[in-house]
């Protein structure tokens, strides 16, 4: 009966092909919509996430405060790097972040750059590698040497696509000129959590304390927990510390990469949700379509009611038969639009540059409410067909 019932609503739905596929397009345009949203929000999600996490490993940078930058305290210093590694079980890390800006001077190109004191370990906690040429070693540290990494979108700047290696270059700072021979280019990378790292460059960083700074005083730190598990922990064992050795809060600030990974995931997640959201307000549109289109067929076909009527049919087989063409059209219509949101989340994740990825559940819920609408909308209907009496409906022109 079920399958007869089915045949026939077919048969009904094909007897006028355009307006059956009008009545789908609500459906087919919501469905799609709201794969393609949240596909395109979990793809560009997964790609921020990645490419944060590609800057370095469970790290966590400690600034000056406001009260601290306004005044001339001189609290942070080169020691506090060993005292919070000593303090904080949790972090296997500690280094200075020893910044300063000035020019680099190539002949007659003058580049503003941001200049770095660091040592060998500021590749592993960056995750950040030379492309040619080497970085800062530990005999350059030891002998506060004259040497200078670039990185790339610097060497770029000043030497093209010629090889800066061996070549020397002047740093104005503070009206001092310092001339360095450069010995690396870094890789290109993106930024990182103390920056665009592809517009600084490195120096040994006892050379930036003895002659740039002439000072122990740094600006903040960079610290790397053991694990992401311990990330949380070496949080809050670097802030109590820096409490207890401050003892002003306002005097630092302390900023995890978890928690910038944390922000984002929640910020692009609701804003997947919100889009998916009003993608499915068409849906409750195509729905109220169908219901237009089942109110009209039902009038249509009055007649056919009665004829069915008078040769035994009860209420039920008439409302099942007007229930299951309105499946048939929100159910047609949500496969269709499945197709269309792949292909629609294929082609955008393409042209946007993020991974293609769509997520089984949306798809699920997205075709599952396509089949409520369907029978939530095609319920009027097709009570007002089996209510029609036998009667009326044989009398009905």
């Amino acid at each position: 009966m079920i399958l007869e019932t089915f045949i026939i609503a077919v048969r009904s739905l094909n007897s006028n092909k355009l307006r059956t596929l009008l009545s789908m397009l609500g459906i087919i345009i919501g469905v799609g919509a709201v794969i393609a949203i949240v596909s395109i929000g979990t793809g560009s999600q997964q790609q921020i996430t990645s490419n944060i996490s590609d800057l370095g490993s469970n790290l966590i940078n400690i600034d000056q405060g406001w009260r601290h930058r306004n005044s001339s305290s001189t609290e942070f210093t080169l020691e506090m790097a060993e005292y919070i590694e000593l303090t904080s079980p949790a972090v296997k890390k500690v280094l200075a972040n020893l910044e300063a800006s000035g020019l680099l001077i190539k002949e007659e190109i003058n580049l503003r750059a941001t200049i770095v004191g660091t040592e060998g370990y500021y590749q592993e906690i960056n995750k950040y590698y030379p492309l040619i040429g080497k970085f800062i070693d530990k005999a350059a540290v030891d002998n506060a040497s004259d040497v200078i990494v670039l990185g790339s979108e610097l060497a770029t700047e000043l030497y093209g696509k010629q090889n800066p290696l061996g070549q020397k270059i002047k740093f104005n700072y503070n009206d001092n000129n310092f001339v360095f021979t450069i010995i690396g280019v870094m890789e290109e990378k993106g930024r990182g959590i103390t920056g665009d790292l592809n517009d600084q460059a490195y120096i040994p960083m006892s050379t930036y304390m003895n002659k740039l700074a002439n000072s122990n005083q740094v600006s903040g730190f960079i610290a790397q927990a053991n694990s992401s598990k311990d990330a949380n922990e070496a949080v809050e064992q670097i802030e109590y510390f820096l409490s207890k050795y401050l003892g002003d809060d306002d005097q630092f600030r302390i900023r995890s990469q978890d928690q910038i990974l944390d922000t984002i995931s929640s910020v692009t997640e609701s804003m997947s949700l919100m889009l998916g959201g009003i993608a499915a307000i068409s849906l409750v549109v195509g729905g109220i379509g169908i219901m237009n289109i089942m109110l009209v067929s039902v009038t249509e076909r009055t007649s056919e009611i009665g004829i069915r009527k008078a040769l035994g049919a009860k209420k039920r087989d008439i409302l099942t038969q007007f229930l299951i063409e309105s499946l048939c059209l929100s159910g047609i219509g949500g496969v269709i639009g499945v197709g269309i949101g792949y292909l629609a989340a294929y082609l955008i994740s393409n042209i946007g540059g993020w991974p293609f990825v769509v997520n089984s559940l949306s798809v699920m819920i997205a075709f599952t409410f396509s089949l409520l609408i369907g029978i939530f909308f095609g319920i009027y209907p097709a009570m007002k067909a089996a209510k029609l009496a036998p009667v009326d409906a044989l009398n009905y022109e």
